[in-house]
């Protein structure tokens, strides 16, 4: 059982490594955020409209491993069409997943990353465009790293 469900995990991750969705520029849109992940060499830039609260677009572009780049494309899926609150209290529980492999609450398809945990090393890989995201909703122009985030 538990060997399916981590092969299920990983097709889910190579599937959105390899196709990832909403893989664009966003000409119009109202904010953005760079992220580096200079550990694993992942670069991502984000784009987001924003109509009053909520995310009515959302894309990206950038290079970099799998777990980089399926973090990035399952966000932009999960964000389209949410609250900005809604996008930082699933930061808060995929933060948490990643860290400790707890899952709290539903967290949809997101939920293929619990097991990066194991990884320490790749818990910024996975965690890299949902700090962007947080950034890009804050108006912060700087980049964000991930050489500070705590593994």
């Amino acid at each position: 059982m538990f060997d399916d469900i981590n092969d299920l995990y990983q097709q889910v991750i190579l599937d959105h490594c390899k196709q990832p969705r909403n893989f664009h520029e966003l000409p119009q849109a109202t904010c953005s955020a760079q992220g580096h992940n200079p550990l694993c060499g992942d670069q991502l830039k984000l784009f987001l409209s924003l109509d009053g609260e909520k995310i009515s677009d959302i894309s990206f572009v950038g290079s970099g491993c799998c777990i980089s780049k399926a973090s990035a494309s399952l966000l932009t899926e999960f964000a389209k069409g949410k609250t900005k609150s809604d996008v930082e209290k699933m930061f808060e529980q995929v933060h948490e997943m990643v860290m400790s492999g707890k899952v709290l609450g539903d967290v949809g398809k997101l939920a293929v990353f619990a097991g990066v945990h194991k990884y320490p090393a790749r818990v910024k890989c996975a965690i890299l465009s949902w700090h962007a995201v947080m950034a890009a909703l804050k108006g912060e122009s700087k980049p964000v790293s991930t050489e500070n985030e705590q593994t």
